[in-house]
């Protein structure tokens, strides 16, 4: 989601005339998209920008600025953290990121301009955006430059139908196999755990109309495969949109989507088990687009950890859901998450959670140690673990799941499976990569401009445990 996010503010900076780089000492303004579901996550984005700061020493007009969930649920308190911080934008902010930083950025450079002359101008450099947003902007000759150097600027306020401006893409460079569609913001669900409901908001929905246009358009420029998001994403319109043949907002969403020609898979995340009902169920069976694969958070498998987590549901039915989609399509893929060491699970609680990764065999788990968010429930609760406990539990239930993966991908060598190419492989850039319906990633050699984009058959000859590797099969 937050990969989404950040593409739909590198798009406006592009439209006013930027251009993106991932060298940080070259950046004009420099965005860290932010995480708050870890502390982890937070402390990294901490270091990162702190780092930056020196920066400031050569080039004091440089641009920085904290986005998404940390900066919505911190506000100004990031300013008395980093002292070179410009910039805090929220959730609810995204498509008014670039008039800050281009606000902020333009007063300094004319500023700077007067003292030192115009060799202050930039020049452009095209390469894609990382994991961290950079931005320069290229300066035209007609392009005056404002007045306005604000110091700070922080804006994490609400806004009405924020959810309608993730809407627009990148489409520079190589050709976009795949690609993520926003179909609704926030959440409603308050688990024990999450933070998401106060950095997110409420659930809000995107007219399905406006979400089969946005995927048309993609279709349009060669994308093949969209992934559908939302905080959970099969709850999408229940509270703006209504059932029509008995079927929920969210699969007549899947079916307005599955018609768009052009699109030949269609992936949805993340999902959870109080939204998974028949109707969803039965459209893995009449919606061949449907990607064999779901990434499906089960969290723990004690019946007593999902109560004090606020999970409205027993791990029966989620078992029961996972086998009923296993009927509806053979060839299913389960992915999850996990977390271990929540306060006051016991070893007995561990181990049926161990015992359901057994039994449901998961294709690959995401696995974390419970992490205090500030103003959960979970946070103040009593029986708070240590953290040697919750390490050795992680560790465990990670050999677990490692050899389950292990043994399923070593039982592709030797099949023949469609993959659909998204471009150079992320380790090795000399060769290809592609997913394969159940998503599971293949590494292959070819022709780059050819083959990105298209789906072929690939003959599995290796697995790595975690990767798999063939020959492609084309036509």
């Amino acid at each position: 989601m937050n990969e989404r996010d950040s593409e739909q503010v590198a798009r406006t900076f592009v439209e006013g005339g930027y251009t993106l780089t991932r060298d940080e000492q070259e950046a004009d303004a420099i965005l860290v998209n932010t995480c708050s579901v870890r502390d982890q996550a937070e402390q990294k984005a901490l270091g990162k920008m702190g780092m930056m700061g020196k920066y400031r020493e050569t080039r004091p007009h440089v641009v920085y600025g904290f986005m998404g969930c940390m900066a919505q649920s911190r506000g100004e308190e990031l300013f008395e953290r980093i002292p070179h911080l410009d910039l805090v934008v929220g959730t609810q902010k995204y498509h008014r990121v670039f008039g800050y930083v281009d606000d902020i950025l333009r007063g300094r450079m004319e500023t700077r301009m007067d003292e030192v002359g115009p060799e202050m101008s930039g020049q452009a450099v095209e390469e894609e955006v990382g994991p961290v947003g950079l931005v320069r902007p290229v300066r035209r000759p007609d392009q005056g430059m404002a007045v306005g150097n604000r110091r700070h600027v922080c804006d994490t306020a609400e806004e009405k139908d924020s959810q309608n401006t993730i809407r627009d893409h990148l489409h520079d460079g190589p050709r976009q196999a795949s690609a993520f569609v926003s179909i609704m913001q926030g959440c409603n669900m308050r688990c024990a755990f999450c933070i998401v409901p106060d950095t997110r908001g409420k659930e809000r929905g995107r007219p399905i109309a406006e979400v089969v246009e946005e995927v048309k358009r993609l279709a349009g420029r060669g994308t093949r495969e969209v992934t559908l998001l939302g905080q959970i994403v099969n709850l999408y319109g229940r509270t703006e949109f209504g059932k029509v043949d008995g079927k929920s907002p969210f699969v007549q969403l899947l079916e307005a989507v599955h018609e768009v020609d052009g699109i030949e898979r269609i992936r949805f995340t993340s999902p959870h088990p109080i939204g998974y009902r028949d109707d969803l169920v039965a459209a893995f069976t009449y919606l061949p687009k449907l990607c064999s694969h779901i990434h499906f958070p089960m969290q723990s498998g004690s019946d007593r950890i999902l109560k004090a987590m606020r999970r409205p549901y027993k791990n029966e039915k989620f078992l029961a859901i996972c086998d009923r989609m296993k009927a509806a399509r053979p060839d299913l893929a389960i992915t999850t998450d996990i977390i271990v060491g929540f306060p006051g699970e016991s070893e007995e609680d561990f181990r049926e959670t161990v015992e359901c990764v057994k039994r449901v065999e998961f294709d690959n788990s995401f696995i974390f140690r419970y992490s205090k968010r500030k103003d959960t429930p979970a946070a103040e609760m009593d029986g708070q673990l240590p953290e040697r406990v919750k390490e050795e539990r992680n560790q465990e239930l990670l050999r677990i799941q490692g050899e389950i993966t292990m043994a399923k991908n070593a039982a592709l060598i030797g099949t023949r499976q469609e993959v659909l190419c998204e471009g150079p492989s992320k380790t090795n850039k000399e060769r290809l990569s592609g997913r394969t319906p159940q998503n599971k990633i293949v590494i292959f050699d070819g022709d780059r401009d050819r083959m990105t984009g298209e789906i072929f058959e690939v003959d599995i000859e290796d697995s790595t445990g975690f990767t798999l590797y063939g020959t492609p099969q084309l036509r």
